[in-house]
């Protein structure tokens, strides 16, 4: 058969030709009829920041400043590793209420081996993560063994931990971890260097380049349609213009803060295991429809075990993070609006809670709106009443958004 009948076959559709088309002009058309077909993805939620950002820079310059901006990306890593967790779970419809509690007695856990018991910090780490993992596995069993629904059971966990978690601590209710722990220092006082955070800023746009290039490759040698090159070298620029803009800025002060490196490194690895891997796509399969994916072949109930103990997993990891940035864990940690702003900014970032729907990024534009409205109105002295309020506003917005864009998706014959 000639090079030209292997053309042939079928002529490509509205979609195929926009994602086969090159230039900035392409990805406008065919983010416009993303948008149009109900797939608003990240839109709604970067819409958001610049409205809020925009909002409290008026009524406080200080807000933008570079200070306020490296003390807000610090304060994103623990509850947005929470988050990250949760967004997990959503993606198969279902919801873990306890991941304050558990992230709770995972610091008490860290603190009373290390400093009361002594052990070495590792081993304390070790333990304290192991908790959560046990916690999620836990959950996965009764889910998958009696049928209990997810919200019973991590709200039983909710009371049960907390409860726990008060018993660990003893009678003191407060443990310092001392400050010349390593793990202190990495949570309050490491910083990378500006040469260090430019390498990593082009490394990192080097990788992402790569790997799309790769992508496309691979589609177009199996005949399906691929991204094109000047696409991709548009997003690479945006992304290093964004990167080192963002680093100059952040480096006026003190620079970008190897915590909340850690929590983007997260992010970037989950994204790759949702994205890239079988578990990944079974995960999605599940939250899509758990009947379709039974009958794909997919281990329904070993999906479930692994989204429930991956999330309590990171909810303790949140923990830690949480204890290591205040030096201490007490009867408090874990408990107040952690539990709610973890949750809230899983679906504040654009995951569905009807499952299915949802990337690794909404952990990280989640946390980034619920905390930059907490600082916002911290700078001008405002009640968390108020706070309380306007992030139940937000995320009650969020929903509608997602319950509209699901019919929008549905009417047009794309859900």
């Amino acid at each position: 058969m000639s090079a030209r009948g292997d053309e042939r076959l079928v002529e490509p559709n509205a979609d195929e030709r926009l994602l086969s088309g090159s230039g900035i002009r392409s990805l406008l058309e065919a983010f416009v009829a993303r948008v149009r077909g109900g797939d608003l993805g990240a839109v709604p939620v970067v819409l958001g920041i610049i409205v809020i950002w925009t909002v409290f820079q008026a009524l406080n310059p200080v807000f933008l400043s570079s200070e306020n901006l490296v003390n807000l990306t610090m304060q994103c890593a623990a509850i947005g590793t929470i988050a990250l967790g949760v967004v997990v779970v959503l993606l198969v419809g279902e919801i873990d209420l306890s991941v304050g509690s558990v992230s709770g007695l995972a610091a008490a856990v860290l603190a009373v081996t290390f400093v009361q018991l002594e052990w070495n910090l590792v081993l304390s780490l070790v333990a304290a993560l192991a908790i959560g993992c046990l916690v999620g596995l836990l959950y996965g069993y009764l889910f998958t063994r009696f049928g209990l629904p997810s919200f019973v059971i991590t709200l039983a966990g909710l009371l049960g931990f907390l409860g726990l978690q008060l018993w660990v601590l003893g009678e003191t209710g407060s443990i310092a971890i001392p400050f010349d722990s390593w793990i202190v220092q990495f949570a309050q006082q490491l910083f990378l260097p500006p040469w260090a955070a430019y390498t990593l800023a082009v490394a990192t746009v080097g990788v992402y380049a790569w790997s799309r290039v790769r992508h496309a490759q691979r589609r177009a040698a199996a005949n399906l349609v691929s991204q094109g090159y000047a696409s991709i070298a548009v997003r690479s620029g945006a992304l290093m213009v964004f990167l080192v803009a963002a680093i100059w800025y952040l480096s006026l002060d003190r620079g970008v803060g190897v915590m909340f490196l850690f929590f983007l490194a997260l992010v970037v690895v989950m994204n790759f295991l949702l994205t890239r891997t079988r578990w990944g796509r079974s995960v999605y399969a599940v939250g899509g429809s758990v009947e379709a994916a039974r009958r794909a072949g997919i281990r329904v109930d070993r999906i479930y075990l692994s989204v429930f103990a991956l999330c309590s997993t990171l909810a303790a990891a949140g923990g830690i993070l949480a204890a290591a940035r205040l030096a201490s864990a007490n009867q408090s940690s874990g408990t107040g609006d952690v539990n709610l702003n973890a949750i809230a900014a899983a679906v504040i970032g654009g995951t569905s809670l009807f499952g299915g729907r949802g990337s690794a990024f909404s952990a990280l534009v989640g946390i980034v709106v619920i905390q930059s409205i907490s600082s916002g109105l911290t700078l001008l002295n405002l009640d968390s009443s108020v706070q309380f309020m306007v992030t139940g506003v937000v995320l009650v917005l969020a929903v509608i958004v997602d319950s509209l864009s699901r019919r929008t998706r549905a009417a047009t014959g794309r859900a």
